[in-house]
């Protein structure tokens, strides 16, 4: 198992890469680059490729909608030429209130969509020909009857390090769990219990595994949560850092009706505890639907507690297939943590 770290979409990016910089040296694998609807992530990853040499550097996510495929692939494409061929690429569907009410895409056919982004950006990079493309959503070139009927086919002028860039895809649902396993290079689950992961989606991951082409390897999982290490009040919270996390997803990341976050807390079986978080959050009252938040979800989804418990927690995820344990340090010394923790792996 590797050690991986997400950057935050709303922190100051120059004082987390400064971070990075030091934890590349006691040696974190990789670092995740998050996009919401501040900084863009292509931004940052081209300048964490300047500042590190052997980190890799990935996208968690990039959303499906705001970009051509064409256009993702010639992002992962300059990122690995200039990082030395250290780039992953992670998408992801976002969700209705963000690609609509941001972006103004109409939020439609994520599944198909993340298919057809897969397959072109793998034909961008490894067939080194003119690109065509034939797709339940994406036709290349575009169609007479949808343009000018001008388009050509066309290649990709410059070249990746790789003709084979790793893609990872954030799924949740049962559909899009089967989708990731079966045709990308590994998966990017939030709020993760190890404990339950075979429950609520090890009949999604056997199925997409069923229909994987062997040439793509074994599908390698990224995942984990806030990580600290100690006793006590301090250490308590710490943890409770969690608890207006996941109440932001599971109550206001989508609507009442539609939100993956809570859907998956009532997979794990905190229905009750999802509704009351939903109505507390959607109703402005933030603080309560944090403290509505299950214990035992905070503590299974999260690595904080005493030396020996914290290795049980690594233990844990590892078990569950956990092939990149990512993980947010916290406290004085979150370098000597990460230091620590990759020692264990």
């Amino acid at each position: 198992m590797r050690i991986s770290m997400p950057l935050s979409y709303s922190a100051d990016p120059k004082q987390q890469v400064d971070r990075v910089v030091e934890l590349e040296k006691v040696g974190l694998d990789r670092v995740w680059v998050a996009e919401a609807y501040g900084f863009d992530g292509a931004t940052l990853m081209g300048y964490l490729a300047a500042r590190t040499t052997t980190v890799e550097i990935g996208s968690a996510i990039l959303p499906l909608y705001s970009r051509t495929p064409t256009l993702i692939a010639q992002t992962a494409a300059g990122l690995d030429y200039l990082s030395d061929g250290r780039a992953v690429i992670g998408l992801g569907a976002s969700g209705p209130q963000v690609i609509e009410g941001w972006h103004g895409v109409p939020y439609s056919k994520p599944l198909s969509r993340t298919r057809d982004i897969i397959e072109i950006c793998r034909k961008v990079w490894a067939r080194r020909e003119p690109l065509t493309h034939d797709g339940a959503v994406y036709t290349l070139p575009l169609p007479p009857e949808h343009g000018t009927g001008l388009g050509k086919p066309l290649k990709i002028i410059n070249h990746p390090v790789r003709d084979r860039i790793p893609m990872y895809v954030a799924s949740l649902g049962e559909k899009n769990v089967k989708l990731t396993a079966e045709i990308a290079d590994g998966w990017l689950p939030i709020f993760f219990i190890p404990e339950k992961a075979e429950q609520v989606w090890g009949e999604a991951l056997a199925a997409g595994k069923a229909n994987r082409d062997p040439d793509l390897g074994e599908l390698e999982i990224s995942t984990g949560g806030l990580l600290a290490i100690g006793e006590g009040e301090d250490t308590k919270r710490l943890l409770e850092l969690a608890r207006p996390h996941l109440a932001l997803y599971i109550g206001g990341m989508g609507a009442k009706n539609k939100n993956f976050y809570a859907t998956l807390a009532r997979r794990y079986g905190y229905g009750d505890a999802a509704e009351t978080i939903q109505d507390l959050y959607l109703a402005g009252k933030k603080e309560e639907a944090a403290a509505a938040v299950p214990e035992e979800l905070v503590e299974l989804t999260n690595l904080v507690g005493p030396e020996s418990y914290v290795r049980e927690r690594v233990e844990a995820f590892r078990e569950a297939g956990v092939t990149h344990l990512n993980v947010t340090p916290l406290g004085d010394d979150p370098v000597g943590l990460v230091e620590k923790v990759r020692g264990w792996l």
